[in-house]
C-alpha cells in the first residue's frame, strides 16, 4: 500500500541564505498552504508527524528549519542537555532573523504548485509566537498559536493583525501565566481583528500538551485542540 501523502525535505532560497524545510503534500496532491512553525526543539520527529497529520487533512504543509544558521536540521529531545541546547538556540534567534525566515518561507510556500490560493500558519511554543507574528506581517489568511511563548512581550503586533487568529493555552503553564493570557486577550480585543480572535483554554493541561513525546502530553486537550484547529483552518479551502 502506498502512502496517501508525499513528504520530502526541500531547499528554500532565502533572503539571508538558503535553508531546508520539510514539505508534506495531501492525498489530492494540492491544497491550501499551511506554514508549520516549530518548537525550540527543531523540525524533529514530532513536528514532522504534525506536518503529516495536517497533510492527511488536505493541507500542503511546509515546516521550515528555523535554526538553520546555528544548527542546520537539528533535532532535539525535551529534557537535559537537549533542552539546554534548544533554549540557547532560541535565545540566539532574534526577531529580525525570525521575520526574514517567515517572509521567505511564506513566499516559498505560496509559490509551490501544490499550494492552493489561501495560506495559514500554525505554531507551537516558539512557533506559536511566530504564527502570531505571521498574522501581523499580513502574509497569511488565518493563524493558530498553541501556547505561544513570548507573545505577551510583543503585543504591539496585535494592532497590525487583520486576519482571524486562534489561540490555545494550557491551564497550568509556568511559561505563560494567567496574567500573560489576559494581556494577550486585551491586546486582541483592541486590535482590528478583535471580532476574529478565538481563545481556548484547556483545564488540567500544561505547556506542551499537544506533543505526544513530552511528559506534559495531555491527550484529551490535544484531541480537542486539533479538532478546533481543523475546523478553524477549514475556512482556507
Amino acid at each position: 500500500m502506498t502512502c496517501a501523502i508525499n513528504t520530502q525535505w526541500i531547499r528554500l532560497a532565502g533572503s539571508t541564505g538558503d535553508f531546508d524545510a520539510y514539505l508534506a503534500t495531501p492525498p489530492a496532491g494540492r491544497g491550501p498552504g499551511l506554514l508549520l512553525l516549530q518548537e525550540i526543539f527543531g523540525v524533529n520527529p514530532h513536528i514532522r508527524a504534525v506536518a503529516e497529520q495536517f497533510a492527511l487533512a488536505g493541507f500542503t504543509v511546509l515546516a521550515p528549519d528555523l535554526f538553520w544558521r546555528q544548527a542546520p536540521r537539528v533535532e532535539l529531545g525535551y529534557t537535559g542537555d537537549d533542552r539546554e541546547q534548544a533554549l540557547a538556540l532560541m535565545r540566539a534567534y532574534t526577531r529580525e532573523l525570525a521575520l526574514a525566515d517567515l517572509r521567505d518561507s511564506l513566499g516559498a510556500l505560496r509559490a509551490r504548485p501544490e499550494c492552493a490560493a489561501r495560506v495559514g500558519a500554525i505554531g507551537y511554543c516558539m512557533g506559536g509566537r511566530l504564527a502570531f507574528a505571521a498574522a501581523a506581517l499580513g502574509g497569511v489568511d488565518r493563524a493558530v498559536a498553541y501556547y505561544g511563548g513570548g507573545i505577551a512581550s510583543q503585543l504591539e503586533l496585535a494592532a497590525q493583525i487583520r486576519c482571524p487568529v486562534q489561540f490555545h493555552h494550557a491551564e497550568q503553564d509556568a511559561s505563560i501565566p494567567p496574567e500573560a493570557v489576559a494581556a494577550i486577550r486585551a491586546a486582541m480585543a483592541a486590535s482590528p481583528a478583535a471580532a476574529m480572535a478565538e481563545f481556548h483554554d484547556y483545564p488540567g493541561s500544561q505547556h506542551g500538551f499537544n506533543c505526544w513525546a513530552r511528559a506534559a502530553y495531555h491527550p484529551a486537550s490535544a484531541a480537542l485542540a486539533l479538532g478546533r484547529s481543523l475546523e478553524f483552518l477549514s475556512a482556507l479551502f
